[in-house]
């Protein structure tokens, strides 16, 4: 019974982090959780042994003793005696979200901790809602954090802002384009293009490739940001570059991940929802679609041993100037 828990737990599986838990506090109660599913099962049927025992002879009216055979149970691998089955258990951390931030968060368990790596190669776009606040700034362009300026708002529209919008996704793009090594000329770079699987061959700056307004009311304004190679600081920062840009400041008061690659809010297990017969329920729901999604991006670089059958019953650093890949991608 054990074991057959322990097999159905090699895959990837999407929980939701809320904000202030930190990521590493989040894998090991995670992985606690999983340990105390795996050691609650039934232990296997104990072994056998034959002792000699000493008791009364039968028939004998002496009360004579004698040596019996006797079958016992063999309690060496009681849990009392060796302890708990499952002691430890990898857990592998997908991309990373800071303290402050909250949302889809992907972990792998035994070999999903290589698809980890896939996923990373693979060079996948994240969706996040980021909300900003007009009329400040702080040190660290948080809501929270040290006041630094304040500053009027009252001339920023909402064509202003989707103005300023726009010119951060053209110069993202061109900047996709810069860091692919594709020439657009050819065949090949249109039919990547089309399918939308343009992406930089290695490490790069964060690049943007979608960003839109979706609620504008004065002070605030919620953005939804598709974008890879990120870090929150660099959204963060985003935010504050934007208010620059509009003559005013701007602080970031929330950034939100609503999708990290082919995982989903949807797909994304709550805090009440991190035990045993959950992941393990998540990881084979999500088990086909990683396997199609992962082949559909690296193809044949993809070693396919790795990946979970359909059937299977189982930080990067950026640039100091978001806003200066325009600049940059110009010259």
């Amino acid at each position: 019974m054990r074991s057959a828990g322990l097999s159905r737990l090699h895959g990837l599986f999407a929980v939701y982090k809320p904000p202030g838990l930190k990521w590493k506090h989040l894998r090991d109660t995670v992985e606690l959780q999983l340990l105390k599913g795996l050691n609650a099962g039934k232990p296997p049927a104990p072994k056998q042994r034959v002792r000699f025992l000493l008791g009364p002879m039968e028939g004998s009216e002496e009360k004579e003793l004698t040596l019996t055979a006797t079958s016992v149970p063999s309690l060496v691998n009681h849990p009392l005696v060796c302890g708990p089955a499952f002691t430890h258990l990898k857990v592998g951390m997908g991309h990373r979200l800071d303290t402050q931030a909250s949302g889809v968060l992907v972990l792998g368990v035994g070999h999903g901790c290589r698809l980890l790596t896939d996923m990373y190669d693979a060079h996948l776009t994240k969706d996040y809602t980021v909300r900003g606040l007009l009329g400040k700034a702080t040190d660290d362009f948080c809501e929270d954090g040290r006041l630094v300026e304040k500053t009027t708002y009252d001339h920023v529209t909402r064509e202003k802002l989707d103005r300023i919008l726009a010119m951060i996704q053209g110069s993202h793009q061109k900047a996709l384009v810069m860091y692919s090594n594709l020439d657009l000329k050819t065949q090949e770079a249109y039919e990547m293009a089309v399918r939308g699987l343009i992406r930089p061959m290695n490490k790069s700056p964060m690049l943007i490739t979608g960003i839109r307004c979706l609620h504008f009311a004065p002070p605030e304004f919620l953005l939804e940001v598709q974008c890879m190679h990120e870090t929150q600081k660099e959204l963060r920062k985003l935010v504050h570059e934007i208010g620059l840009e509009l003559k005013t400041t701007a602080v970031c008061a929330q950034v939100r991940r609503t999708r990290d690659g082919f995982f989903t809010l949807d797909s994304a297990l709550l805090r009440t929802q991190w035990d045993l017969r959950n992941i393990q329920d998540a990881i084979q729901a999500a088990a086909p679609q990683v396997a199609a999604e992962l082949e559909k991006s690296l193809g044949p670089q993809l070693d396919t041993k790795q990946l979970p059958s359909p059937g299977w019953s189982w930080e990067s650093q950026g640039p100091s100037s978001t806003l200066g890949l325009e600049r940059g991608a110009g010259h």
